[in-house]
């Protein structure tokens, strides 16, 4: 290995000295032909000594996880508690991530809309626990992260053999037990690596809203959080504030401008968090590849 390195430091010194007059009858065309011959042999034995150090990254697509749609927590075989939300704006958000160049893999819940570019990877869940176990796959291969789904905050409590049956019907009342669920995203920041980036959304009332979004933003730990009004649930559209958490070296907050449908609302949080994650990931933006 010493012999080869020699061998291209000796090359490098030779190719500075001719380079600037290769094509010129000053210089020595042949031999630096002979210069490159030689060189190409090296790289044909040795091809890492002949190749320059640089981050691996640097030429990838950023990787981005997100998760939409809702959980169905089971009652039984048949019945389960679940929630209105369609996954519209996840799938929105993988839809133009694809589309920018990054890879995408979209988790998505029950009955949710499915994005339109086929090149997302689509990966599906039902329950809190699926989802949970899908986090723990993906999340540590992924540079960014927006949770977008709409995770139940508390599941019944039920047996084994509620799974595998459906309760008949009684007379009288049917009381059901609930547990909280543990927090799925303060649970990824958790397990976060440096160069990695987490969003979340808040769906709070719109009075309160900053405030509320501010305090889960500071109680997950996460870099950036959503805060959006209730009623864009059954919306198209949406109004939203982007928070930041200085802690982690995010800049200030920012609004959008005005109200937005979901698919230009998607475009433009993608376009605030690309050059975050190129930073995280010690990439310049604009220098990676999707491979389409």
């Amino acid at each position: 290995m010493h012999l080869w390195a020699h061998a291209i430091s000796g090359l490098i010194l030779e190719f500075h000295a001719y380079q600037g007059d290769r094509d010129s009858t000053i210089g020595c065309p042949s031999l630096f032909q002979s210069i490159l011959n030689q060189n190409q042999r090296i790289s044909q034995v040795c091809p890492d000594c002949a190749t320059p150090t640089t981050n691996p990254r640097a030429t990838q697509a950023p990787r981005l996880l997100i998760t939409a749609g809702p959980t169905y927590e089971p009652i039984d075989a048949v019945r389960f508690v679940g929630n209105r939300s369609s996954g519209r704006l996840g799938s929105a958000l993988a839809d133009s991530a694809q589309d920018s160049g990054w890879k995408v893999t979209l988790l998505l819940g029950p009955n949710a809309v499915l994005p339109t570019n086929s090149d997302v990877e689509v990966v599906r869940f039902f329950s809190f626990l699926d989802l949970q176990s899908l986090l723990q796959t993906h999340w540590p291969q992924a540079d960014t992260l927006i949770m977008a789904a709409a995770v139940a905050d508390y599941r019944p409590v039920i047996s084994p053999d509620d799974l595998g049956r459906k309760r008949k019907r009684e007379a009288g009342d049917f009381m059901l037990r609930l547990e909280p669920t543990p927090d799925l995203l303060a649970q990824c920041a958790h397990d976060a690596r440096t160069n990695q980036l987490l969003i979340g959304f808040a769906l709070e009332p719109k009075d309160g809203l900053i405030a509320s979004t501010k305090e889960k933003l500071r109680r997950k730990n996460i870099d950036l959080i959503v805060a959006n009004a209730l009623e864009t649930m059954d919306s198209d559209s949406i109004e939203a504030t982007l928070l930041s958490n200085p802690d982690r070296g995010v800049p200030d907050q920012q609004s959008t401008p005005g109200l937005l449908s979901k698919a230009a609302f998607a475009q433009w949080l993608i376009a605030q968090i690309t050059p975050l994650t190129h930073q995280r990931m010690g990439t310049p933006t604009g220098t990676t590849t999707n491979g389409r």
